[in-house]
């Protein structure tokens, strides 16, 4: 079945009450018991499970082609949880360039919660290799990076932890299943922040953790879930689930809004360097598109590229990436002081409208 059908019929059911095609927000926090004290319906509590959750979880373990799913109230959530279900005193790797937020859990949470995390340049295989040793219990990786779109190999990285017998996590969130399927390539988790693409309309925050087989490291995460209670609402899970229902068709308009718009600055004489995943070579090999991130260095310095941001009048300048609109951000100033991201450089997330309204909007910014 192909993923535009997937996305419209899975996790859809026809009310067997009312006969509503969409699917109803089941927004009951307890469900009643039977005369014999089971729980005749499965579900108990929403912490521990939730029909439409259920519906969101089932959902988005087809489109990964993975075996069960758990939904988190965040992205970080649920990169939390996966780093929590390891034991005190497992060893990590984490690449160098990656999403500030997870850097800094690794960093100043779970470094002081017990784990021994190691950052490393990904690109660099010989260093990876040296890295990767018997001691390593987890590989994570997120491909493309963020804010850099440097690739990574999954199927090779996936070789290397099978070697040590670590488990291999994919933070998915940039490329989606539409581009990628990191669980066919041989990773053992994926992560999403489903406050993205997934949702797709910057109004709901959630995280999801899918697994390509059922584990006992996964069934620890969907412990974690149940007990830790990072949870989304039942309203949380339908926004996702009403996003993902045309996610195909808007990631193939983000990726080819962006790629036009990377070719439009690598031609201009005040842009330094652009940043976006070339359709050549792994690319090719792991990822159908490009995406819808851009980034790129301002001749001029941090000053002029604030500049720049603040000229833009379609793009507007705020965080995150994968809604509707277009956004503009200075990177280096949002990570703060333990960035390493170069401050002259601003990351775009490309939107949905026009391609040529929102290159005429970059070019009077960058040449007022």
């Amino acid at each position: 079945m192909y993923i535009e059908t997937k996305v419209i019929h899975t996790g859809r059911e026809v009310s067997l009450f009312t006969g509503a095609v969409t699917p109803g927000i089941e927004m009951s926090t307890t469900f009643e018991r039977g005369d014999d004290g089971s729980y005749p319906k499965g579900f108990i509590y929403s912490r521990l499970h939730n029909p439409t959750r259920n519906l969101l979880e089932q959902c988005i373990s087809e489109l990964e082609v993975g075996t069960r799913a758990a939904a988190f109230s965040s992205g970080s959530a649920a990169i939390m949880a996966v780093a929590q279900a390891l034991e005190p005193g497992a060893e990590v790797v984490v690449p160098r360039d990656v999403y500030h937020g997870t850097a800094r859990l690794f960093r100043e949470i779970m470094i002081p919660w017990g784990l021994k995390v190691k950052f490393i340049d990904f690109s660099n295989i010989e260093q990876l290799e040296q890295s990767v040793t018997r001691n390593v219990r987890m590989i994570f990786v997120e491909t493309p990076s963020n804010p850099l779109l440097k690739l990574t190999d999954i199927k090779a990285i996936s070789g290397l932890a099978r070697k040590v017998n670590a488990v291999l996590v994919c933070d998915n969130t940039l490329s989606t299943p539409v581009s990628q399927r990191p669980l066919s390539l041989g990773a053992d988790l994926v992560i999403h922040s489903s406050t993205k693409y997934l949702g797709g309309h910057g109004d709901v925050t959630g995280g999801l953790v899918v697994t390509r087989e059922e584990t006992n490291f996964f069934n620890r995460v969907r412990f974690l879930q149940e007990n830790g209670g990072a949870v989304p609402s039942p309203f949380d899970c339908w926004l996702i689930m009403r996003g993902i229902r045309t996610l195909p068709y808007r990631v193939r308009a983000h990726s080819d809004n962006a790629l036009k718009i990377a070719e439009y600055l690598m031609g201009h004489s005040k842009v330094l360097e652009v940043f976006y995943p070339k359709l050549t070579g792994i690319l090719k090999a792991q990822m159908a598109l490009g995406g819808g991130l851009v980034s790129f260095r301002v001749k001029g310095g941090v000053d002029e590229a604030f500049s720049v941001a603040a000229r833009t009048k379609l793009f507007t300048r705020a965080t995150s990436f994968g809604s509707y609109e277009s956004l503009i951000e200075h990177r280096a100033s949002m990570e703060g002081d333990e960035t390493t991201v170069p401050d002259d450089l601003l990351r775009l997330s490309v939107g949905l409208e026009h391609h040529k309204d929102l290159i005429d909007d970059l070019n009077q910014a960058l040449t007022p």
